[in-house]
């Protein structure tokens, strides 16, 4: 199955009567492996608030979610076990790296691992693996303070690829960083994309990273839209 990301008629309301408010209604909409797709709104129009539903975070009020070839929601979790899913399915990466400071980086990569019953030997080499990937194989033993911010998000990257998720999905990765950095995680999420075959979704607010993206998700008039890379409004 070539679609990671699967949503039909995707419905989240919040609160009732006059205190009613609409956020999605009616989302449709997949996202395939090796895939880097950009998801983009105004403040306050649904973005994380829909990231966090396709995460299994969120709970729908009505619609559809398949993640791989599992239907996960169908107008009610289908799965006893939510947590168990974010942790064996899907990799978060949010806008501050949110590393534990007083874990050196290393550590901060192989928690879940080690959680999930991984041996710590393995964990270990899968973390140096990644680094080295990232180019950040010689701060393995730093702590997070020791890291400059580009660095710590991609620390951020690798604890989220650490237990070979099937999705990524990243809440405005680069909204701390310069642009070059910004570019730098972009073109990384990329990489990741296509080489680790992950589905990715990102939202951001910063244009000039749209074009390093494969689509454009936009939420506009409480749907999601397909957009073109060129023309973004």
């Amino acid at each position: 199955m070539d679609n990671s990301i699967k949503v039909e008629n995707l419905v989240k309301i919040f609160g009732k009567g006059e205190t009613k408010v609409e956020v999605i209604n009616g989302a449709n909409f997949e996202v395939k492996k090796g895939e880097l797709v950009a998801l983009i709104a105004p403040s306050g129009a649904g973005k994380t608030t829909l990231l966090m539903m396709i995460g299994c975070v969120e709970t729908p009020t009505s619609g559809k979610i398949y993640l791989g070839d599992e239907k996960v929601y169908d107008n009610k979790w289908l799965i006893k076990d939510t947590t168990k899913i974010r942790r064996d399915k899907i990799g978060f990466i949010f806008q501050a790296p949110n590393l534990v400071p007083f874990l050196n980086v290393i550590e901060n990569v192989t928690l879940l691992s080690v959680t999930k019953g991984i041996s710590k030997e393995n964990a270990n080499k899968k973390a140096m693996e990644l680094f080295t990937y990232f180019d950040i194989a010689e701060k393995a033993n730093f702590m997070p303070s020791e890291l400059s911010g580009g660095q710590q998000q991609r620390v951020a990257i690798a604890r989220a690829l650490a237990t070979e998720p099937e999705i990524i999905l990243a809440d405005e990765p680069t909204a701390a960083l310069d642009k070059t950095r910004s570019i730098d995680v972009v073109k990384m999420l990329k990489k990741i994309a296509v080489e680790q075959n992950v589905a990715v979704i990102m939202v951001t607010h910063d244009e000039d990273m749209l074009p390093l993206c494969d689509r454009i998700l936009q939420i506009k008039d409480k749907k999601v839209i397909n957009k073109k890379i060129d023309k973004i409004i």
